[in-house]
């Protein structure tokens, strides 16, 4: 088989790239090693940048997510037990946020790609890139036990930071970077209304978390060590907590239900550079990741395929490699922009196992000093709303 540009990976990432490149009457073929269940039942994020909203209008993702989603005006932020502040990124930024699930998201498009005729093929084994540095790569890959082979133009490497793609790359050619955090986020999905905004807690018993999906769908974190046992957290013990972390007014408006899921995350920082090699190209998770914190993993996905797909389409449409030679680059100022801002705000919210008296006190100091200046909460705002795309 033959396609144009071939697609390791059959999540937002993968599925929103061989989107954008129909639109333009470019050919995709997308390989997935799970089934198509496993893909659309995965529980993600769910906090989108107005930018991304927009990408998924200009991709015709739109109708459900407007008719679904829930906008917002921002986050608010509470600390010391009683002090509170709201994040309002309209306010400071002129830009509102989208409750919205990857789960949703990811329904959307199969259902777009299906709808076009998009080739996705899932249960795809041992998928291996080849020649990724001559002008004719192509792809090997399994199903029912017997071999193929996708001969393309361009690999898309969007197969997550477990996938083939990455290690593809020399390990003389790739550097990364990486800060692994001592702790983890015990979550779950409620089918109760969340709290009319996504609030964050600074709390001597840890950082917590109430955010949302739906009018009728709730999620729920926070902080845990990483050797936490799920088995030892029922559902009482995770409310009781939950509320323990969050002033008693808004502890008192959190609605409380059965959990539907419920998972450990663990957090980590990570980077790869470069984001292309040869004709592959990485985006999404198989290049970084970030810590939830900042709700900044899926948008970055999708501004990774923003600049990927314009890439393709001005060498495709135009015959030119500009595009293309400057994805890298691109993409890589606003991953290092996300990282930085997403690590900030995991260290202004957590509690460090060695942290010291001093150390909490300052936490506590910077959180009065962001109440306290509309300087400070304006460049919050422009980074919690995402700076524009190149």
């Amino acid at each position: 088989m033959r396609t144009q540009v071939g697609i390791i990976g059959g999540g937002p990432a993968g599925l929103l790239l061989s989107q954008f490149l129909h639109l333009k009457g470019i050919e995709s073929v997308i390989l997935e090693r799970r089934t198509r269940a496993y893909v659309m039942g995965r529980i993600r994020a769910g906090v989108l940048e107005w930018g991304t909203v927009e990408v998924l209008r200009d991709a015709g993702l739109g109708a459900r997510m407007d008719r679904e989603g829930q906008a917002h005006d921002g986050t608010g932020i509470v600390w010391a037990g009683k002090n509170r502040l709201f994040i309002d990124t309209y306010k400071y930024a002129g830009k509102r946020l989208m409750a919205y699930g990857q789960t949703q998201i990811t329904e959307d498009l199969y259902a777009a790609r299906d709808a076009m005729g998009g080739v996705i093929i899932n249960e795809a084994a041992e998928v291996t890139p080849h020649d990724i540095t001559s002008d004719t790569p192509y792809i090997t890959y399994q199903t029912q036990g017997e071999t193929h082979r996708l001969d393309c133009d361009y690999i898309a490497g969007c197969d997550g930071y477990h996938g083939v793609s990455r290690p593809s790359i020399p390990a003389s050619s790739l550097r990364t970077f990486e800060k692994v955090y001592p702790f983890g986020w015990l979550g779950i999905l409620s089918e109760t209304p969340p709290l009319p905004e996504i609030v964050y807690a600074n709390h001597e018993r840890g950082f917590a978390l109430a955010s949302m999906r739906s009018p009728m769908l709730s999620r729920y974190y926070i902080q845990c060590p990483l050797d936490t046992n799920l088995d030892d957290w029922p559902d009482e013990r995770f409310w009781e907590e939950l509320k323990a972390r969050f002033p008693a007014d808004l502890a008192g408006q959190i609605v409380t239900g059965p959990s539907i899921e419920k998972s450990i995350a663990p957090l980590r920082s990570f980077v790869a550079e470069p984001m292309r090699y040869g004709r592959l190209f990485l985006a999404g998770d198989a290049a970084h990741i970030v810590p939830p914190t900042g709700a900044k993993g899926l948008n970055l996905a999708v501004s990774d395929v923003y600049y990927l797909s314009r890439a393709f389409i001005d060498f495709y449409v135009n015959k030119s490699t500009r595009c293309l030679d400057s994805y890298s680059a691109m993409a890589l100022r606003r991953v290092w922009g996300a990282a930085r801002f997403s690590w900030w705000l995991s260290m202004l919210l957590h509690r460090f196992p060695d942290q010291t008296e001093f150390d909490r006190r300052t936490q506590e100091a910077e959180l009065d000093y962001l109440a306290s200046s509309e300087a400070a909460q304006r460049s919050v705002c422009e980074q919690y709303a995402g700076l524009p795309f190149e």
